[in-house]
Order: C-alpha cells, then sequence, then structure tokens
C-alpha cells in the first residue's frame, strides 16, 4: 500500500474516533434537545472527472447538509484519495471510513450475492431493478447479506443500461472471444471467462493506460458519456451493445454499521431521502447525456457495432447455467436468486405487454 494511502487511513481512522462523540444519542447535546454535529468522509471509486458518477456521491452529500442545516455533513473524495478504489468495502467495513460509494459487484469475491446489489447479466433494466429492490424484497435480501460484514447499503445511483465495451478488433463469433485480455468485474466477468475471455478488473482511472500500452484488448465502463470522457474511443475501434452483462446497474452507498446506528433517527431518514434523489438524479443525467455523447464518438470514427445473436444467446445460456451452480453452492446466493429469477419472469412479461411493445412502435 502506498504511503499516501497509509496516511490517509490513519487520518480518516481519527476523524471517526471524532465523529463517534458526535453521534452518541446519549450525548448532552440529544439530552438538550437539539440534534449533533455530525461530521463523515466519504470514500469513492470513481475519479472526480466523472461528474455524473462521482456526481451520484455528491448529490447525497449537498442534499444531506441542505435537509440538516448543516448539522449532518459529509464530504465525498475521489478514488484514490482516501482508499482505493476497488477497496471501498473493506475501508467502510473496517472502520476506516463511514460511508462509501461504489458498485456492489466488485465484491463478489466475498459473497456472489452482492452481484444482484448492482446489476446481473440478461437481469433487470433501471426501471425494473428499483421496481425489484424498492418493492420486490430485493433491498431487505441485500442487506441481510451486508449485515454480515458490519455494513448497510442504500441504492444510489443507477447508469441506465449500459454498452457493450470498446474492443481493438472485431467480435463476430463466440470463437473470437477466446483469449482476449478485458476489464471487467462482476457475475458478468464471469461469464466473459467461461466464454474463454482472459478478466481483468480495473478501477475507471486505469482503462485507458492499459487499453493504449496494450494490456488489454478490451474494455467496458459505462456508456458513451463517461466513455467518451475517459478517452477510450482514442485507444480502441469498435463499440460493441447491448451491455447484456448491466441492463440496468445500481450504485451503492454504504454505511459503516455502528455509525450508522449511532445516528438519529432524524439523520437516518434525511440520509435515505438523499440516496433516493441520487439513485433517481444519476438516471437521468446519463439518459439525457447519452445520445449526444454518442453522436460525438460516431461522428468522430468509433464503429458502432451489435453483439451477434450468437454471442448473446450463448451468453445468457452461460450466465443462467452460472446462476444455477451458484445456487446450488451457496445458500445466501440461492435465497437471493429464487425470487430473484420469479420476479423477473412476471415483470418482463409485464413489460413486454406494455413498454416493449410502445417502444418497438415508437422506434422502428
Amino acid at each position: 500500500m502506498k504511503r499516501r494511502t497509509l496516511i490517509n487511513y490513519a487520518a480518516v481512522g481519527a476523524a471517526s474516533a471524532t465523529v463517534t462523540a458526535c453521534t452518541n444519542v446519549s450525548g448532552p447535546a440529544v439530552q438538550g434537545g437539539a440534534l449533533p454535529t455530525v461530521r463523515w468522509n466519504m470514500a469513492t471509486s470513481w475519479p472526480i472527472s466523472l461528474d455524473t458518477i462521482f456526481g451520484g456521491a455528491k448529490t447525497i452529500c449537498d442534499r444531506l447538509k441542505e435537509m440538516t442545516g448543516g448539522r449532518f455533513t459529509i464530504t465525498p473524495f475521489p478514488a484514490g484519495e482516501l482508499v482505493p478504489p476497488l477497496q471501498v468495502f473493506d475501508a467502510v467495513q473496517g472502520g476506516n471510513v463511514e460511508v462509501g460509494h461504489t458498485a456492489s459487484y466488485y465484491y463478489v469475491g466475498k459473497n456472489p450475492a452482492l452481484g444482484f446489489a448492482t446489476s446481473m447479466p440478461f437481469g433487470f433494466t433501471a426501471q425494473q431493478q428499483n421496481a425489484w429492490l424498492y418493492q420486490g424484497g430485493g433491498l431487505d435480501a441485500i442487506q441481510k447479506i451486508y449485515a454480515d460484514f458490519g455494513v448497510i447499503n442504500f441504492p444510489a445511483g443507477n447508469t441506465g443500461t449500459q454498452m457493450g465495451g470498446w474492443f481493438k478488433r472485431e467480435i463476430k463469433t463466440v470463437a473470437d472471444l477466446k483469449g482476449l485480455k478485458m476489464r471487467i468485474p462482476g457475475i458478468g466477468g464471469e461469464v466473459m471467462n467461461r466464454l474463454g475471455v482472459n478478466v481483468q478488473v480495473l478501477p475507471g482511472g486505469e482503462i485507458y493506460l492499459a487499453l493504449e500500452r496494450g494490456a488489454i484488448d478490451a474494455a467496458e465502463w459505462i456508456g458513451p458519456y463517461d466513455d467518451e470522457k475517459l478517452g477510450l474511443h482514442k485507444a480502441t475501434q469498435f463499440y460493441y451493445y447491448p451491455g447484456w452483462w448491466e441492463p440496468g446497474p445500481t450504485l451503492d452507498v454504504l454505511v459503516n454499521r455502528a455509525q450508522w446506528e449511532r445516528l438519529p433517527k432524524e439523520y437516518q431518514e434525511a440520509f435515505k431521502t438523499a440516496t433516493y434523489e441520487a439513485n433517481a438524479t444519476m438516471l437521468a443525467q446519463y439518459e439525457a447525456r447519452n445520445g449526444e455523447a454518442l453522436k460525438r464518438l460516431v461522428a468522430g470514427g468509433t464503429k458502432l457495432t451489435a453483439y451477434s445473436k450468437e454471442i448473446l444467446q450463448t451468453a445468457q445460456k452461460t450466465a443462467f447455467e452460472l446462476y444455477e451452480e451458484k445456487a446450488a453452492q451457496n445458500p445466501s446466493f440461492k435465497a437471493i436468486y429464487e425470487p430473484w429469477k420469479a420476479f423477473r419472469e412476471q415483470i418482463y412479461q409485464w413489460d413486454k405487454l406494455n413498454e416493449l411493445s410502445f417502444n418497438n412502435f415508437a422506434t422502428s
């Protein structure tokens, strides 16, 4: 670990000790009827240059400050400032930082069921994901998983259906995937691995250099707006769609459970409201911005290419074989997967009737 990171960990730990005293509900400020002053830090997995995804973290912090009259403030830090971008979960769990903004599927190595919190290949669109989380029991199920780690999570952003990644050469068949070195995390990465891809997990800020220097042959990130900002079109030529592994990925805010339980009820409710706003705002921003960014990319020479039916069908079959295997091996995965699959069948049938039929006509 770098010396700077060690220093930051120590500084954040000292800040946490101060906050613990502030959030003690038996303290004199609470006894006197006034809400305490709370100062937290938020580690994120995102570069500050990605204003939409890092903006999700900022939305939470800004709204929380406004709703509490400045009594409860959280300072968001870009990836690497407090902790490495793929270690946000560990920092929150260990109490080195009170809260983090990240993607749960980065941590499927801890429990594969965490993939459901973000997105599963051939799973839910953003609207369907929100329906499952908020009305289908999904959030309660995910929070039970996180409880085992001393963490509580809340949905706090969604990118909408993502693109299918950048490739240095055309990918026409499943055979063309074999041997490719590709940046792709989560369960989607496991599916790609079974299709012959050499999977790598890199934070967003490292993707361009890895592509440009030939360390990887392909990479997925989010979609046109952010991909353009990262400069991925400068290192590759072929831009594939759809992102079948992330049809509607949720980003999570993770809170150290001990710190969460020290908060007054009023602050907990304000926090949850701020995460709702971040969840809705981020999706709206991406939906509004991606189309214009895609036009610029195509005008600049990017070759927009659809995945073949063979690749999609094979990937879907492989994904559900993987789910069945994990359900047989992991009780916590099975406990989420079976109701998730039933909810998927129900909501797919409904959206096929209403939204899909309308979209097919309106866009034809």
